[in-house]
């Protein structure tokens, strides 16, 4: 489980009083307690490597200068999902317009379950299975639109509810689970295809 999906309320309100009080190390740990929720934004939704730094920088400076106006109505890591997906439209929108089309691309979708890649096993013949597995699906999902890889990474390996997605997105929640259905159904169609290639 992701560790921005566990810090509690009370936790978010002494970090952020001990970042407001310039504690040298509290927004480092603020960092370090929310770097795969950034990081998991913005390799999803920026496909140029070179700029992905210069955006994450630039996210946690928002951050920073902002989080006196946080208020706490939500998880500090929502507010902080929220300014890190801003900040990524905002660079799609600026300076990728074709990628933002291509961004919020639907297609014909549907299931398969994500999370058998997290699946485990006692035996080293079957351990190898599910690592094959897990790579094979990691594969398959860099093969899905943008929007897709984004809510999905969202949803089963940063373990966030629906709610918590829209949150982040501005997206309804029906939305939100339409898509995830529709990412599982197309994650299925590219797996059956890999398969039927290997047996060729």
């Amino acid at each position: 489980m992701s560790t921005t999906t566990t810090i509690q309320p009370d936790a978010d309100r002494e970090l952020v009083s001990q970042i407001l009080r310039r504690n040298p190390h509290a927004f480092k740990k603020l960092i370090i307690d929310h770097e795969k929720l950034v990081a998991h934004f913005v390799y999803k939704m920026i496909p140029v490597a070179a700029d992905r730094r210069d955006i994450i920088q630039d996210v946690y400076i928002k951050v920073y200068n902002n989080l006196g106006h946080f208020r706490f109505q939500s998880k500090l890591s929502t507010w902080i999902g929220q300014i890190t997906y801003n900040t990524c439209l905002h660079y799609l929108r600026k300076k990728r317009p074709l990628l933002l089309e291509s961004f919020f691309e639907d297609s014909n979708l549907s299931y398969v379950d994500y999370k058998i890649a997290h699946a485990s096993t006692n035996t080293t013949e079957d351990g190898l299975y599910a690592r094959e597995l897990t790579q094979t699906i990691a594969h398959a999902v860099t093969q899905l639109p943008a929007l897709y890889q984004t809510l999905i990474g969202l949803h089963y390996q940063q373990e966030l509810s629906l709610q918590e997605i829209s949150e982040i997105t501005q997206l309804p929640e029906g939305t939100i689970k339409s898509y995830l259905f529709r990412a599982r159904k197309q994650l299925k169609d590219i797996l059956l295809k890999s398969q039927k290639r290997e047996e060729l």
